[in-house]
């Protein structure tokens, strides 16, 4: 039971950075409709900028800020000039503009920073807390922690905030908020710099796990993936929960199917993923879309 135990929280530990990537894509869905296939190369382009200010000197967490506060600008920017010119083109053409906008990223930050693997400092101090047989590792803690406060803050913008209350108002209805005088075109950029910034977190959390290099984020978004669509692609929460629910049946499935081991664990997302959309296509939290004839 204690080997249980120990996989369940090494599951959670990994779920919460997966639901962290997650939580990026969803915000972008809820406000624009989009699935933005480049979520992950924008948090791995963000976790270069956080290097390259603590390579400058700048101590962790004032890089770390530093980096969001970029990524949230450079999140509104790419709404502005790369999303804006195809707002309500078809569905296809977007999701050609967002797989361009991932070979983009990736090759720019080989470009910048080399495709060379480059250690990332990792905020948490090492070892353990152990209790009853179990030990929790500071840095998982320290995860759990981050994606905890990621979620209160947001949960305070969009509930107590006008700014997060107009957001709320363009991703439930955007024609209705435009005639009541909320500028939707600022809170869809805002949406992405939101989204942009929420992404960035999760991969200076990633780096430091696994290492620093521009393809870093492909394994991780498609768990990111498995999270929103298992919680819900309209529901904030239910992508954190889908995050760690995800994350917990990745560890025990390694664990405990013989023939997944290590190497087959990135299958256990994608049959996640097909049995939520033959089953329950909203997932877990979402809401069922109904259209009357």
């Amino acid at each position: 039971m204690t080997g249980f135990l120990q996989q369940v929280i090494e599951g959670l530990g990994a779920g919460a950075i997966y639901a962290s990537l997650a939580l990026a894509l969803v915000l972008i869905y809820q406000f624009t409709g989009i699935v933005n296939f480049a979520q992950g190369e924008l948090a791995m382009f963000s976790t270069y900028i956080a290097w390259q200010f603590t390579a400058a000197g700048l101590p962790f967490w004032l890089a770390l800020a530093l980096a969001l506060a970029v990524s949230f600008a450079g999140g509104m920017l790419i709404e502005r000039v790369v999303i804006r010119p195809v707002e309500g083109a078809p569905e296809l053409t977007v999701v050609i503009v967002t797989v361009g906008l991932f070979i983009f990223v990736n090759a720019a930050a080989g470009w910048i920073w080399t495709f060379l693997i480059k250690d990332f400092p990792n905020p948490f101090p090492g070892g353990a807390l152990e209790a009853g047989g179990l030990s929790v590792g500071y840095s998982t803690l320290g995860v759990l922690a981050v994606v905890g406060v990621v979620m209160g803050l947001l949960y305070l913008l969009f509930q107590h905030t006008k700014i997060g209350l107009g957001m709320r108002a363009v991703a439930a209805n955007p024609a209705s908020a435009r005639l009541v005088g909320i500028r939707v075109g600022w809170m869809l950029a805002l949406g992405w710099g939101l989204a942009a910034t929420v992404g960035a977190v999760s991969g200076t959390l990633v780096a430091p796990l696994l290492f620093l290099e521009p393809n870093m984020m492909g394994g991780v978004l498609i768990y990111a993936f498995a999270a929103a669509t298992l919680g819900g692609f309209d529901s904030p929460g239910g992508a954190v929960a889908g995050g760690l629910i995800v994350g917990v049946a990745e560890t025990l499935a390694g664990a405990y199917v013989g023939f997944i081991g290590s190497d087959l664990k990135v299958g256990v997302p994608l049959v996640i993923i097909l049995f939520v959309l033959l089953l329950r296509p909203q997932g877990l939290f979402g809401r069922a879309v109904v259209e009357r004839a």
